[in-house]
């Protein structure tokens, strides 16, 4: 038995803990800068990026929004969705996220 050592466990390197504390912030930070103020109007919306420009617009229209602008990416609109549950038939026409349209704007505008 002599000569014989045990190899101590083996654990990640000390900087993924820090870039996975970066990451939290950053996903934390945007939920709550993008989020949807209460009573807010007009929202921007994502559709999926491999989706054409006339598939999105097809999709916001379903949804009864009125399209205010289009954006800088082909599938990110600002709309402006129906009072009565505008929000939820832009998800059922294949939204995947709504957002606020000011801080989005700031970012993706033409």
């Amino acid at each position: 038995m002599e000569g014989r050592t045990t190899d101590p466990p083996r654990q990640w390197p000390a900087w993924v803990n820090a870039i996975a504390l970066l990451v939290a912030g950053w996903i934390a930070l945007a939920i709550l800068t993008l989020q949807v103020r209460p009573g807010a109007t007009v929202v921007a919306v994502a559709f999926p990026p491999w989706w054409s420009t006339q598939q999105a617009f097809q999709a916001a229209a379903s949804a009864q929004a009125a399209i205010v602008r289009a954006t800088a990416l082909p599938t990110l609109l600002v709309v402006r969705p129906d009072d009565h549950d505008g929000l939820a038939r832009l998800h059922e026409a294949g939204a995947w996220l709504v957002m606020d349209a000011q801080a989005v704007s700031a970012c993706f505008g033409r």
